[in-house]
């Protein structure tokens, strides 16, 4: 009895082994670069969002028909190569006049306009 119950346990150990899948996990080094790259996506993506938040650039976005709460939401889902195009672009503005801030709006606007309809 105990050699019969040995060899269905063998054979069910035998089988399982044979049709269940491994999974393998390797674990490796995180670089400096990858954690540099997040925190500077993550302060690119804050400038962006804080840039949305200027009264002027906010009345801009509601005059163009674009609700600020929903340009954050659009920043906040875009992906960090689109922020960073979008923050690198809004850093080469003039600053000074009523013009930059313009601009500035005007940048913001389009881009979330063309990233939305291009989705």
């Amino acid at each position: 009895m105990k050699s019969t119950m040995m060899r269905l346990i063998g054979r069910l150990l035998i089988v399982s082994m044979l049709a269940l899948p491994f999974q393998t996990v390797q674990a490796g080094m995180i670089g400096t670069d990858q954690i540099a790259s997040g925190a500077t996506a993550q302060m690119q993506r804050s400038t962006v969002i804080r840039t949305i938040d200027r009264p002027d650039v906010a009345n801009q976005l509601q005059a163009l028909g674009v609700d600020a709460s929903i340009a954050k939401e659009r920043v906040a889902s875009m992906t960090d190569a689109e922020v960073q195009s979008l923050a690198n672009s809004l850093n080469t503005l003039p600053a000074g006049a009523d013009n930059a801030a313009w601009g500035w709006a005007i940048v913001v606007a389009l881009v979330i306009w063309a990233w939305y309809s291009y989705r």
